[in-house]
């Protein structure tokens, strides 16, 4: 899972307890076992609080003659939003100019996971990528979006199913330059 200290046999009966009170019927076969998954999920969920995208993202390829937009879009990812311990998916785009190094599109894929994996706000997910791009690859810019829905909106609360949420970061050409910042909307929205 990671290298958090858990206890999964002291959460799984205050998990009973908590299921219990908010009036479950826990005892009844079907739930039985519900305490046990639901902290295994959780901590599954949360698998990213202790990793780190530098082992990624430290691994370049030289590149020196390349400078225009390099873009991953459509890559999936779950997070459990931090507000109510609910589900939220959708898919992240990531874009930068190199600066005479590249790095392996999985790591981009890989990155966004290690962040997506930990209780989370999407806007701070958002800007998680986008920091560690910039700071690893030392690009001349760097771009982030990411659309989801939210399980914490579309089943409980306002109850609105498939409203999406879209968020985005820019750094250096996309956040200085309008044409940057156009061209890469484009390259990851897919137009």
């Amino acid at each position: 899972m990671d290298n958090r200290s858990v206890n999964l046999a002291a959460a799984i009966p205050l998990l009973h307890r908590a299921l219990e009170v908010l009036g479950f019927p826990v005892n009844e076969d079907g739930m039985k076992g519900t305490p046990k998954r639901v902290a295994k999920a959780w901590l599954e969920m949360s698998a990213g609080m202790d990793a780190s995208p530098e082992p990624f993202l430290n691994v370049t390829f030289e590149e020196g003659a390349y400078d225009q937009a390099v873009a991953l879009a459509g890559i999936p990812f779950v997070s459990l939003c931090e507000h109510h311990m609910l589900p939220f998916s959708g898919t992240a785009g990531v874009a930068y100019i190199p600066d005479g190094r590249v790095v392996g599109l999985s790591k981009l894929a890989r990155t966004v996971d290690v962040f997506a994996r930990r209780p989370q706000l999407q806007e701070r997910l958002t800007q998680q990528v986008a920091e560690a791009v910039s700071k690893h690859l030392k690009p001349k810019g760097v771009a982030v979006v990411i659309e989801a829905q939210h399980s914490c909106m579309t089943c409980r609360g306002a109850m609105k199913p498939g409203a999406v949420m879209r968020t985005s970061a820019m750094r250096g050409a996309f956040m200085d330059d309008a044409a940057s910042r156009a061209e890469v909307m484009r390259l990851l929205n897919g137009g």
